[in-house]
């Protein structure tokens, strides 16, 4: 009897269990049904964008007899390939009144813009990705062609880095964002305190041309992240192509039912440039460009008290030890930190520091490889390239002049040092990758920076000399360290007067986010990380009652206007102040009965 009975119960209790297990999976099902609702959706939205019909396969333009941005007894920006000096295109600058209209439009659509979660502006940049993804070809050709970069410094220069910018704000924006806790005090433990980064309104960037997509999509991320509108003003140099990448974005923007007037670009020349950087609506600027230009923007936006960004170049130094494990890899960084977009680069390496064991092994396996750099237009099917063209011919006498100098003070030529007549393209900027050695800290060639694809080397008798050398300029932006012992690098670390490097690597921090920005004449403030980011918005200090129905602030009588006793007055102060940070809770107990004795 007893085993019929255990026989009977024993398929119930896998019933049982499958009993449970269905009604936890309805339970769950049903809460995710109840919530799904109020998930907003963050997936990429797909859209389409003509491509310039000068990115096509194909296209021919018209070859300029002078390459010129000005054309005589006109306004209008001439747009060309300073590869080749084919005519882009003809873009009308705007006037005061132009920049009155476009700043309007971003106010306006920034209202409701602010209004928008994180969540919303997370799908803006998961699309904007998403589409640059798919149109690398076009993006690259359309900034090949306005700046004279290769296809390969465009892929490194313009698109990674702007996808990467993309990633870390898309995946870390809102916790740099989202409110943060502060500590509070023992006399104020009733209160519990917040700092909020909150929309600015209408912010404004003046980018250089030397990376015309990322430079113009750099500041319009992080802008409209953090709930602001934005008015780019492009560089005249990169006219034509930032068009084209400020159609993009808009276009994002209008496929995610969002307002494309929140984002404007727009061209001027200087006499024009003093309306937008001094204007009252603009309630932050980045600038990004030259030394002279900046004092001009910075007068400028002082007449309206707007805070300013300022990012101006440098003179990086790069500092090889002598303890270097593998000099061909260490080489081909270097290599690449001269070169990579013809040495147009703000973190480009200027300065090599040897030490003296590896300094001649140096210049024995640099001088073959630059000496086989080939110089050309990267987007003819018919040429392999290295080096790209420089953006004008106008610095060319400069930098032959300080060559000259250079070499006639010691410093040693091995190759290049002129400008350099493509024979297929004769009306393009080129400048010959160059090899300047035995560079001492005097010439003008190491103090100044020189924006061109010019490989100066330095030796330096020991580490000490080496960071000398390194921080005798007037800049202060980024440097490299390469090296193997540890103490060593970190020495140099703690020495160099930069604000940033790379350790063993060329310019990795900004391939991370980290905040970019230099000292001395290299500028001030950051963009990019949470501190770019955070600059970006009206950091908001908010202090509340923890619990405010149990403990709030109260004005002691003795203290209450009309104070009835001076001297009862200041005797509960002091015991305020001693209570609150004297050492010891037994002086602190003397200053609690001061207080309640009202003494």
């Amino acid at each position: 009897m007893d085993n019929l009975t255990a026989h009977l119960r024993a398929p119930r209790e896998p019933m049982l269990l499958s009993i449970i297990l269905v009604s936890i999976l309805t339970i769950f099902l049903c809460i995710f049904w109840l919530f799904s609702g109020q998930v907003e959706d963050e997936r990429a939205v797909d859209y389409t964008l003509t491509v310039p019909e000068q990115c096509k396969a194909g296209w021919k333009g018209v070859v300029l007899d002078e390459p010129t941005l000005k054309i005589p007894a006109s306004s209008v920006v001439q747009c060309y390939c300073p590869t080749s000096g084919q005519l882009l295109g003809i873009v009308n600058p705007a006037t005061p009144d132009g920049i009155d209209r476009a700043i309007s439009k971003v106010k306006e659509a920034q209202v409701e813009w602010a209004k928008t979660s994180f969540a919303q502006r997370r799908r803006v940049l998961r699309s904007l990705l998403k589409f640059i993804l798919k149109n690398q070809e076009s993006i690259a050709t359309a900034a090949c062609l306005d700046s004279g970069k290769t296809r390969v410094d465009a892929s490194f220069g313009e698109i990674l880095v702007t996808a990467e910018k993309l990633k870390w704000t898309i995946d870390h924006g809102e916790k740099a964002l989202a409110a943060e806790r502060r500590p509070t005090n023992f006399l104020m433990m009733y209160k519990v305190n917040e700092v909020r980064w909150e929309p600015l309104g209408v912010v404004a960037a003046c980018v250089s041309w030397n990376y015309p997509f990322h430079n113009l999509l750099g500041p319009i991320i992080s802008a409209i992240f953090a709930g602001n509108g934005i008015i780019i003003k492009n560089s005249e140099s990169t006219a034509w192509s930032s068009i084209y990448f400020n159609n993009i974005v808009q276009s994002a923007l209008s496929a995610c039912g969002h307002s494309p007037n929140l984002v404007q670009a727009l061209t001027c020349w200087p006499s024009s440039a003093a309306h937008l950087t001094s204007h009252h609506d603009v309630c932050h600027l980045t600038f990004i460009g030259s030394r002279p230009v900046a004092h001009l923007v910075c007068a400028s936006a002082a007449k309206s008290l707007t805070p300013v960004c300022v990012e101006l170049g440098g003179k990086d130094a790069a500092i090889v030890l002598d303890d270097i494990k593998d000099i061909e890899k260490v080489a081909s960084i270097l290599m690449r930190g001269v070169f990579q977009s013809a040495g147009q680069n703000c973190v480009g390496i200027e300065r090599v520091i040897a030490l003296p064991t590896i300094y001649p092994h140096l210049i024995k396996l640099l001088k073959p490889r630059i000496r086989s750099l080939r110089v050309g237009n990267t987007l003819d099917d018919q040429e392999e390239v290295d080096v790209g063209a420089m953006i004008t011919a106008t610095s060319f006498p400069k930098l032959e002049s300080l060559i000259s100098e250079a070499v006639s003070q010691g410093a040693h030529l091995h190759i290049g040092g002129k400008q350099y007549i493509h024979p297929k393209y004769p009306k393009g900027h080129y400048f010959q990758p160059t090899l300047l050695t035995d560079v001492t800290s005097s010439m003008r060639i190491a103090q100044e920076e020189v924006f061109a694809p010019i490989f100066v080397l330095m030796k330096a008798k020991d580490i000490n000399e080496a960071i000398q050398i390194a921080n005798n300029t007037e800049y202060g932006l980024g440097a490299s360290i390469f090296g193997t012992s540890s103490p060593d690098v970190e020495k140099i670390v703690k020495a160099l007067e930069t604000g940033m490097i790379a350790v063993n690597d060329f310019a990795a921090f900004y391939a991370v986010q980290l905040p970019f920005g230099g000292v001395k004449k290299s500028g001030y403030g950051r963009f990019a990380g949470y501190e770019g980011l955070r600059s970006l918005c009206n950091q908001k200090s908010v202090c509340r009652d923890r619990v405010p129905w149990v403990a709030s602030t109260r004005i002691p009588e003795s203290l209450d206007y009309p104070i009835r006793s001076a001297d009862r007055a200041w005797g509960v102060c002091c015991g305020i102040v001693e209570l609150g940070y004297e050492e010891g809770w037994r002086r602190r107990g003397k200053g609690l009965l001061r207080v309640l004795r009202g003494e």
